[in-house]
């Protein structure tokens, strides 16, 4: 009886340390900055071209923190405009944009017979909710689903590369831009697949909390299987 009892105290033992020590290699994994393409296989366009786009829907299903890219793929027919204004947002049209705080990143091409595909890559600097949109054809493609909005929240915070580095390219045409509006950025040049993206101070930070925190941990665990072991024995 008493072999049966430390049998089952053993396996209870091992299932215990195994599911610890899974927890312990999950907190140690590192961030990683996302890329999210834009309405996935649907690309950015509005629903008169493609009658299933549903914007909207498709952000409402992710979440957004600061550093993390939005793709869109479209072409030389549409634009993609950001804007921090609700109300620019809401009028589909950035024309009277006030405040500084919108950016046209792709001009479309209307008088062009001749359509071509654009790739479009925008980090995501701030914190808040942010409105994306086609502000073409006086507003058509935007009131035809060409729009959502999204609220990006702080995550571990920008990376070292997005932090307004001085030689850093504008966007294709700034309507307006301020203090508080995002600053210019570096525009990586493969966006086809998430990616892990940290600089060497912020690797450096990670390694030195990830040992600290590991540390603790450890020594936290060796006191729980000490008094387990105890109390079965």
């Amino acid at each position: 009886m008493k072999q049966g009892r430390g049998r089952t105290s053993f396996h209870l033992m091992s299932s215990i340390l195994s599911s610890l020590l899974l927890f312990l290699s999950l907190l140690g994994s590192a961030h990683a900055y996302k890329n999210y393409t834009v309405g996935d296989s649907l690309g950015w366009f509005d629903n008169t071209e493609n009658s299933n786009v549903n914007y909207q829907k498709w952000a409402d299903t992710k979440k957004f923190t600061l550093g993390d890219f939005l793709i869109f793929n479209t072409d030389t027919n549409h634009s993609v405009v950001q804007t921090y204004n609700f109300t620019t947002y809401k009028e589909c049209d950035y024309d009277d944009a006030q405040d500084k705080d919108t950016t046209q990143w792709s001009a479309s091409d209307p008088s062009n017979t001749q359509t071509h595909p654009v790739t479009v890559a925008i980090p995501l600097m701030k914190e808040g909710k942010t409105y994306f949109f086609s502000g073409d054809y006086d507003g058509d493609q935007c009131r035809s689903g060409q729009h959502f909005q999204i609220n990006v929240t702080y995550g571990e915070g920008l990376p070292k590369s997005l932090k307004a580095p001085e030689d850093a390219p504008s966007p294709a045409n700034a309507v307006a831009g301020d203090d508080d509006s995002a600053p210019d950025t570096i525009v990586p040049s493969n966006f086809n697949h998430p990616k892990t993206e940290e600089s060497d101070d912020d690797k450096a930070s990670d390694k030195q909390n990830s040992t600290s925190f590991s540390v603790s941990l450890s020594a936290q665990l060796q006191l729980v299987l000490l008094g387990m072991l105890l109390f079965f024995l």
